[in-house]
């Protein structure tokens, strides 16, 4: 498939540039991909369109304080936004100054610190920070809003750019998908008979690297670290066997289940996932998901059209764009039941 089959025209006066003022005061667009029916709904209806026994499966990630303001040798500003932690010093990361760092060049970082510059790694920077970098960023970091907000961080955003069930440190942009769940609404879920259960996926800057390539097998998805503990892997099979659904919250969820199964059954993982879910894929794990609305031809979007059918995901958007919908992270929401073939020949859970 083509890069341009997943574009769409979007006013920009659409694009939500700040949260609502209760995290579940968002819309829901329901979307059955099976038919391509559209219902349009409120985020607290979720529990009304789940059943007993269905598992939510949420992506317990901490957003770190990501990007850093500091000075080259020279004295020249820079820019350094975290992209993943490589081990106990080195980091991956993006920099944006006037001129390139150069290699073995220190930079000066608040509260005394510095990072030395290693080298290139394709698009992003090797640096070394002399000991932990979290720390570093934890202490003088900014919350790493996405770009097409096109505004500083505020005050509000290190508690509302962060899901209220995020517990390990390590993303640098939030699951948004669990942005729009509160503890009212979680509890109401409970109340239902829907069960919960956690995996982790550390989600990288590399999320918001626009897809260059026309031909979408020439694309290299970025790595990120997913986690599915065991505990998650037995409440799956347990959904299973009362005859529930697996339902993802978010497309990060969906990534870090389906990586976990790639084998052809789901199995515990901990490791490194560059798995690219497009039209064609066959999902093993999830059932439905919650998902935020996608920039154009973003691997997002790929995503969600591989699991209800690009016409339909498509033909979803326009019909929100209609009606008003708020695009992206601090955006409105979709519930999405699957095309049928997505799930043609699943492997066992």
């Amino acid at each position: 498939m083509l890069r341009c089959d997943f574009a769409y025209d979007l006013p920009e006066e659409l694009i939500a540039r700040h949260p609502t003022a209760r995290r579940s005061d968002s819309r829901l667009l329901h979307l059955d991909g099976a038919n391509g029916a559209v219902a349009d709904r409120r985020f607290t209806d979720l529990p009304s369109l789940l059943h007993s026994g269905d598992l939510l499966v949420f992506n317990d990630t901490r957003v770190i304080p990501a990007r850093l303001r500091g000075r080259k040798q020279t004295g020249g500003r820079i820019e350094i936004l975290l992209e993943r932690v490589i081990d106990s010093q080195r980091a991956l990361v993006q920099l944006r100054s006037s001129k390139p760092a150069g290699v073995g060049s220190r930079i000066e970082l608040p509260g005394d610190a510095y990072a030395t510059v290693l080298g290139r790694d394709d698009d992003f920077w090797v640096l070394d920070f002399g000991g932990p970098p979290t720390a570093v960023f934890e202490r003088h970091g900014e919350m790493p809003l996405p770009p097409y907000l096109l505004r500083a961080p505020e005050d509000y955003d290190r508690e509302r750019y962060q899901t209220v069930f995020a517990r390990e440190p390590g993303a640098v942009a939030a699951p948004t998908a669990g942005l729009h769940f509160d503890e009212a609404l979680l509890a109401a879920c409970e109340l239902a008979g829907i069960h919960q259960a956690r995996v982790t996926l550390h989600v990288g800057a590399g999320t918001f690297q626009p897809v260059r390539v026309t031909d979408l097998r020439e694309h290299r998805m970025h790595v990120e670290l997913a986690v599915v503990p065991p505990a998650t892997c037995e409440a799956v099979r347990d959904c299973r066997a009362r005859g529930g659904r697996v339902v993802a919250v978010g497309t990060t969820a969906v990534r870090a289940l389906e990586s976990a199964a790639l084998g052809g059954r789901l199995e515990p993982f901990s490791g490194d996932t560059q798995l690219f879910i497009t039209p064609g894929f066959r999902f093993r794990v999830v059932d439905a998901m919650v998902t935020n609305f996608h920039l154009p031809e973003s691997t997002l979007l790929m995503l969600v059209s591989a699991f209800a059918g690009r016409a339909q995901v498509l033909a979803a958007y326009r019909h929100a764009i209609a009606q008003r919908y708020r695009f992206f992270s601090y955006g409105d929401a979709m519930f999405v039941e699957p095309e049928c073939a997505a799930l043609a020949s699943r492997g066992t859970a």
